[in-house]
């Protein structure tokens, strides 16, 4: 079960990735551009949402059956930077990047212009792919 979901998590992740970057970048094209807030500008941003949520889902199950995560906390982890980083730093970080990507476009949503529909989400989606990217653990993702 742990190598299964941590395979997913990790796939995921790469859709994921990708996903945000393409919609980053259209964000900033439409901004530039003041194109109107299209079903695909929704879609995209949708996208966003519904895989960073899943990612969270997923990680989260790992996180209470992996042997770096909740079964980890305390003791020498603390003191090996590596292991701090899956028990702590990475679930953290990740998990207020999630709530940035959520709260971007739950204000996107509200807000009342296509330029500044995009303008949310193009910011608050940076900061949360920027959060996830700083705390990703490199060394040993696939």
């Amino acid at each position: 079960m742990y190598t299964g979901l941590k395979h997913l998590h990790s796939t995921l992740a790469w859709v994921f990735l990708a996903v945000m970057v393409v919609a980053i970048i259209y964000f900033t094209i439409a901004i530039l551009t003041k194109k109107d807030f299209s079903a695909w500008s929704k879609r995209l941003g949708l996208a966003g949402l519904i895989l960073a949520h899943l990612q969270l889902l997923f990680g989260l199950i790992l996180y209470f059956v992996s042997p770096y995560g909740f079964s980890n906390l305390g003791g020498d982890a603390m003191k090996d930077s590596f292991q701090r980083l899956l028990s702590v730093e990475h679930p953290f970080i990740n998990i207020i990047a999630i709530i940035l990507i959520t709260v971007g476009y739950r204000l996107s949503k509200k807000a009342p212009t296509d330029y500044s529909k995009h303008l949310k989400l193009q910011i608050f989606y940076v900061i949360g792919l920027g959060l996830i990217l700083l705390r990703i653990p490199w060394e040993v993702w696939p």
